[in-house]
């Protein structure tokens, strides 16, 4: 807008004068102020630069993470590492201490100090002692532990097979060995001896026991008298046999009395017998003994009934028979 000034008149000029409506007076006669400056782009800047620092520091977070996960990573990832190489380090070692055979051969092949198995386990550990291990031992140990796993396997499999053997052996062994015992039993059953023709009688003494008369009244028994044939035996040795005699009496009790030569023996089932009296006979092999007597006297008198005997041999009973007084 441009501006109007009255000029002066005469000799008396006076001041000029601005229109009311445009006219600001500066006291001082200072020139007038500039118009405020924009600082909209000034906050616009500092925020573009925030904004910026922020997206660096994010950024800058975010991949410090990241290698701060990868190291992490890779530090659990040794570990491990070194955890399964000991896990497989004594699982070696102990494959190898349980390594037991009775094969005496095998075994001083195993528990030989300058053998190969002692040699691959001292370097192994000499190696696994170490307190920082490298790389290069780590990988030396697992090939070590490798090779020590491989002779190990093939040392059970030799334990295996040998005692394969020995079971096969024990099972032949254990047959042979009841084909022995039932062959030993079949001869000792075989030299059993056998008793025939077995009597009792009943006898009656006269003329002070000069005279001997058969009886069947048990008022006039004196003593019982036992006959009997031994049959020959082909595989029964020569020599003097034990034949032990039980006489049971009409109630059932067997007659006994330690003055006369009663005892007690064991039979082939482990039993314990109570015999009346024993007879030596005096055997020769593949040869019968015709008639062998034995007498019993007891100090009481016989009761009416019937009596029995049983005879033993080698722990069998070989015959019996009875007699009947009235």
């Amino acid at each position: 807008m441009s501006q109007e000034w009255n000029q002066p008149t005469g000799d008396n000029p006076q001041q000029p004068q601005k229109p009311a409506s445009t006219y600001n007076p500066v006291s001082g006669g200072a020139a007038p102020k500039n118009p405020q400056r924009n600082n909209t782009w000034i906050y616009l800047g500092v925020i573009a630069v925030l904004l910026g620092a922020c997206i660096y520091l994010f950024m800058s977070r975010k991949t410090t993470i990241q290698q701060v996960e990868v190291v992490s990573g890779q530090r659990d990832s040794a570990v491990a590492a070194h955890e399964s190489l000991n896990t497989e380090y004594q699982a070696a070692i102990a494959r190898l201490d349980q390594l037991n055979t009775t094969n005496t051969q095998l075994n001083n092949e195993i528990k030989d100090k300058d053998g190969e198995l002692q040699h691959l386990r001292n370097e192994l550990q000499g190696i696994m002692k170490k307190q920082h291990r490298s790389e290069a031992d780590n990988a030396r140990a697992r090939k070590l532990i490798a090779e020590l796993n491989t002779k190990v396997s093939n040392y059970e499999q030799r334990i295996a097979e040998l005692e394969g053997k020995n079971k096969e052996l024990t099972a032949a062994n254990s047959s042979l060995s009841e084909t022995n015992t039932g062959l030993q039993r079949q001869v000792k059953l075989g030299a059993v001896l056998h008793a025939s023709n077995i009597r009792m009688e009943a006898i009656h003494l006269k003329r002070g026991g000069k005279k001997e008369v058969t009886t069947s009244k048990a008022r006039r028994a004196d003593m019982i008298r036992i006959i009997f044939d031994i049959d020959e035996n082909r595989i029964t040795e020569s020599g003097s046999k034990e034949i032990f005699m039980c006489i049971t009496d009409p109630e059932g009790h067997k007659l006994s009395n330690a003055a006369y030569g009663s005892g007690v023996t064991t039979l082939d089932n482990g039993q314990q017998l109570d015999y009346t009296m024993v007879k030596q006979v005096n055997l020769e092999q593949n040869t019968p003994v015709k008639d062998v007597q034995a007498d019993w006297n007891q100090d009481s008198d016989y009761t009416r009934g019937t009596y029995t005997i049983d005879l033993y041999s080698g722990g069998f009973r070989i015959g019996g028979g009875s007699v009947t007084l009235r």
